[in-house]
């Protein structure tokens, strides 16, 4: 009885600090009710990947088939193939992509003329709004044989240079576009950390003598690693996903053996010339349990070392 009683007092607890904060409630029902349709919604359709689909009989009332499509997954070497691209191009991210915001909030940190601070800061940021398909477009036009580029080295009579359609070339632009496009946008969360950071600690390494650089090694980086902590777990947590609509906008026939990320095998089966839901779905389904499983090692890691995590 005594542990009913604390339990109820607790949830009355819970429901007097609800009413209390009421306001703040509100304002978070939409995202709570997008969540709840476009995300935890659609996740019944995941029982595609233990059925035979049928179009006639549509997603209820296909038959059971148990784990025979994951069977299929992984007899498939095509797929154990984008896996191993997926997760070649995701690693060269976490060195190559990563690192970059951090860098720009920490010069953009450094600069002491604010207008040009906020002109820089404009510049940097504006691609992010820009789709893919413009993204992919500006660099075939400058890169193609017939580009920007191949102009100016046949006009110096040099021999043109087929960028688009290299595969040793198509992973580095993979990560130069990705930092050119988004890099901007992600360094405004480190920066908005940075902000954070009590100015008396900055003061007191002036009177020490501190030049910038150990100010920035000494105070600005180990009071934004929560930061960087964060970030990094998310990113781990989508390491199984190659970022399709870069891939898919950049990639042609001729890089089709080191551009198949995962993502890629998914959409060619969902909607190649015989469509198998069931099979891609199984697929899905595998990429996602893989990066839940990423995103836990990496939280549990990150809180091995010290710093901060996603999961209490």
């Amino acid at each position: 009885m005594k542990g009913r009683a604390e339990t109820v007092k607790k949830k009355d607890s819970v429901f007097k600090e609800i009413w209390k904060n009421k306001a703040i409630y509100m304002i978070m029902l939409p995202g709570i009710a997008w969540f709840i349709i476009f995300a935890y919604g659609p996740m019944s359709g995941l029982q595609l990947a233990f059925k035979e689909y049928s179009t006639k009989l549509g997603i209820w009332g296909s038959h059971w088939c148990g784990m025979e499509n994951f069977q299929y997954v992984f007899r498939d070497p095509s797929f154990l193939r984008s896996v191993g691209t997926t997760l070649w191009i995701n690693a060269g991210r976490l060195l190559f992509q990563f690192p970059i915001p951090i860098i720009l909030a920490l010069l953009f940190n450094e600069l002491r003329l604010k207008r040009y601070k906020k002109v820089v800061q404009t510049v940097l940021t504006f691609p992010q709004f820009l789709s893919w398909v413009i993204v992919a477009s500006i660099v075939i036009n400058i890169l193609s044989y017939d580009g920007l580029v191949n102009s100016v080295i046949a006009a110096f009579g040099g021999e043109t240079v087929n960028f688009m359609g290299s595969a040793k070339m198509f992973q580095p632009l993979l990560y130069i576009t990705e930092d050119w496009k988004s890099a901007g946008w992600g360094a405004i969360i480190y920066m908005a950390a940075i902000s954070g950071i009590d100015v008396d600690q900055y003061e007191a390494a002036d009177l020490d003598g501190a030049s910038r650089l150990q100010k920035i090694f000494r105070i600005t980086i180990p009071n934004i690693l929560p930061t960087i902590s964060v970030m990094f777990v998310l990113q781990m947590g989508n390491l199984m996903s190659g970022g399709f609509d870069q891939v898919f906008n950049l990639s042609n026939p001729a890089v089709k053996d080191v551009s198949e990320i995962l993502d890629m095998y998914i959409y060619n089966i969902s909607f190649g010339s015989t469509p198998d839901f069931g099979f891609s779905t199984a697929v899905s389904l595998f990429r996602s349990v893989v990066n839940c499983a990423f995103l836990v090692a990496a939280d549990r890691g990150a809180k091995a070392l010290g710093g901060s995590g996603l999961f209490a």
